[in-house]
């Protein structure tokens, strides 16, 4: 999967609005923190946030799909296909611009 990138993810589930933006230091590195309203229980929060995540780097929602972390806050999504201006749209997100949302 040379055309895939990984985006490691920290889910803050019952926000009040859904914000895509900063950096939480976690266990797979650092990661994108991505808020959503829907509680995490079913898999609810999982799936918001991969949908915020598609939005937030302008590909399909079926572009992104959850590699580990179903039952955690942090989580690994696979983002495919990628590319270069993807990357820099992460880091620009996790790393420095203001959160979308």
């Amino acid at each position: 999967m040379d055309d895939a990138l990984t985006v490691a993810v920290r889910v803050k589930p019952g926000s009040s609005r859904a914000r895509v933006g900063g950096r939480f230091d976690g266990p797979h590195g650092p990661a994108l923190v991505i808020a959503v309203h829907p509680p995490a229980a079913d898999g609810r929060a999982t799936e918001a946030a991969r949908r915020a995540l598609a939005a937030a780097l302008g590909v399909r929602p079926a572009a992104v799909s959850l590699r580990t972390g179903a039952a955690s806050r942090d989580k690994l999504f696979l983002v495919t296909p990628s590319g270069p201006d993807l990357a820099s749209r992460l880091i620009r997100l996790r790393d420095g611009a203001e959160p979308a949302g």
